[in-house]
């Protein structure tokens, strides 16, 4: 008796060690089932929230451009001169010399901006003609001209019928960030941006698509419903994407513009802009919209 009941307290002390041994088992697989899904999706959601780049509205990127002449005390003409070299660079990105480029400019900044770029887009090996149809009696806007004229650069009065055939990149350097929708577009602008969008050629707009709500994109303008908005195949943001950057579907989206001091970048919270890589003037950004966070791409 004695013997049987070693041999069956054996028996049952063997079957528990193999029912714990197999429920650890079961346990550790159970657990990285349930752990790896979680670390995948917090990793994806690390990965989205890195990607997502600030956007500013209307009166934030006004008042910024007034700061940054402000406090560290930059010109004008130097922000220009800076803006317009980050946007021809952004161009060359993309669009490789000799390649023929109209640059339309129109009667504000974002027009210096044009006739600076297209300066260096010269010297850089492009083949360049300027449609600068309302000229402001400026003496910085003289001398962007005088420059370019000194380049041999060719003014034309409209845009040709024969466009598509004639340039591979349009510049849109007509309206920036302080354009309002609600007047309308007026003469000769109307007649240039239906040009614009009656061709074929790929637009590149600086800043803002020309025509569009600063923080609406593309709506429909009171006074100029027969306008057709323009849609960009490239669009370069300076300093910081405008609200309106979200509704961009084209296919190259750049930042340029590289003289924003840190001080103002923590004030109107653009710190989750890319850094510039090396010492490129401008920096390719995502065109996906991340829907998760308002007001950032």
């Amino acid at each position: 008796v004695s013997l049987q009941l070693k041999q069956l307290f054996w028996t049952i002390a063997t079957s528990m060690q193999s029912l714990l041994l197999s429920a650890r088992v079961n346990g550790l697989k159970s657990i990285r089932r349930k752990t790896q899904p979680r670390a995948a999706r917090f990793l994806y959601t690390r990965k989205r929230n890195m990607s997502a780049i600030p956007l500013l509205n209307q009166l934030d990127a006004q008042q910024l451009d007034v700061e940054l002449m402000r406090e560290p005390g930059f010109s004008i003409d130097q922000l220009m001169e800076l803006a317009g070299l980050s946007v021809a660079c952004a161009v060359a990105a993309v669009f490789s010399p000799p390649s023929r480029i109209l640059a339309v400019a129109g009667p504000g900044n974002n027009g210096g901006d044009a006739l600076v770029a297209a300066r260096h887009l010269i010297h850089f090996g492009y083949i360049v003609d300027i449609l600068y149809p309302k000229r402001p009696n400026k003496q910085l806007f003289f001398n962007l001209v005088a420059q370019c004229e000194n380049l041999n650069v060719p003014f034309i009065d409209s845009i040709p019928e024969n466009a598509d055939e004639k340039y591979d990149v349009i510049l849109d350097g007509i309206f920036g960030f302080s354009f309002n929708a609600k007047g309308g577009i007026r003469p000769p602008f109307d007649k240039v941006l239906g040009d614009m969008t009656n061709c074929n050629v790929p637009i590149a707009s600086i800043d803002v698509p020309s025509g569009w709500n600063v923080e609406d994109g593309p709506v429909s303008l009171e006074k100029s419903e027969r306008l057709k908005p323009l849609n960009p195949f490239m669009l370069i943001s300076l300093t910081a994407p405008k609200l309106c950057s979200k509704y961009f579907e084209g296919e190259h989206h750049y930042l340029g513009g590289r003289f924003l001091p840190p001080s103002l970048g923590d004030k109107y919270g653009l710190t989750g802009l890319p850094p510039y890589p090396g010492t490129s003037q401008c920096v390719k950004l995502p065109s996906i919209c991340n829907e998760d966070s308002k007001g950032s791409l």
